[in-house]
This record gives C-alpha cells, sequence and structure tokens, in this order.
C-alpha cells in the first residue's frame, strides 16, 4: 500500500496541459488577423453602386482594374499592382483566352473615371476576342433595391 504521507510512489497524472496549445493558437491569430487584408486581390477602385443581380461563381475570372487616373491592371502575371499599357493587356489577355475561349472578362472600373475609358477597354477586349465581359459594380443598401 502506497504512503499518503509523501513518501513512496508519486501517482502518474493523466492530463494534458493546453496552454501551450492556446498561446500557440492565439499567435496565428493575430497571424492570419494581420495578413488577410494584404490579400486582397487588385487596386483600389471607388466602383459604382448598382442593384444587379450577382454573377454566377465561375472559375478564376479575367479581372481588369481601371483605377480613377485612368490606369488599367489585369490579375495575372507577375505583378499584379503595376499598371499595364494597352497593347500588354491586349497581349495578355489574347495568351489566356487562347487557352481557355470561354473565360469570362470581368472590368472594374473606377465610378469616375469617363465612360469612353471604359468601352476603349471594353472594344480591345472584344477584338482580342473576348466573348464574355461583365462589369464589377458594388450593390447597392437592401433600402434602395428595387
Amino acid at each position: 500500500m502506497p504512503s499518503v504521507g509523501g513518501r513512496g510512489r508519486r501517482r502518474l497524472v493523466g492530463e494534458i496541459n493546453v496552454v501551450p496549445y492556446i498561446d500557440v493558437m492565439l499567435v496565428l491569430l493575430v497571424i492570419f488577423m494581420v495578413t488577410a487584408p494584404l490579400l486582397t486581390q487588385g487596386v483600389k477602385v471607388d466602383l459604382p453602386k448598382a442593384g444587379a443581380r450577382p454573377i454566377p461563381d465561375q472559375k478564376d475570372p479575367l479581372v481588369i482594374s481601371i483605377d480613377r487616373a485612368g490606369r488599367r491592371y489585369i490579375n495575372i502575371g507577375d505583378d499584379k499592382s503595376a499598371p499595364v499599357d494597352e497593347k500588354g493587356l491586349a497581349q495578355r489577355v489574347k495568351l489566356v483566352l487562347d487557352r481557355d475561349p470561354q473565360t469570362q472578362v470581368l472590368l472594374k472600373a473606377d465610378a469616375a473615371i469617363p465612360y469612353g475609358d471604359v468601352m476603349k477597354t471594353m472594344v480591345l477586349m472584344q477584338q482580342v476576342g473576348a466573348t464574355k465581359i461583365g462589369f464589377l459594380t458594388d450593390p447597392l443598401p437592401p433600402e434602395k433595391v428595387p
């Protein structure tokens, strides 16, 4: 019989100390919270508001962004944050459409740029073979939806 007074054999404790696991989880949570906003794709564009229905999700659409200054960006390539000229944009879109002609092209244009600049980009996309072209907008607030 083991003695109770501290001498003799000790009993094994079958509990897991979870404090280190909680610490690791909290560190990972902080890392995720800091990096999540950095993972957003594209350029800052103030989209116009519209009450259009959402487009059904499709596999990896090609997004062309036009910022307030009229610079064009594309969501493919090495540097997605570098503006591209019309010729470079047409070449990149053509390469994508040559691989998959059904790729959807979405235009994400700032509300402040002239309509003619948006149309010029849209016509350029049609000239290189884009058949599915859509526009990205911000949804209207629920009280203004018709």
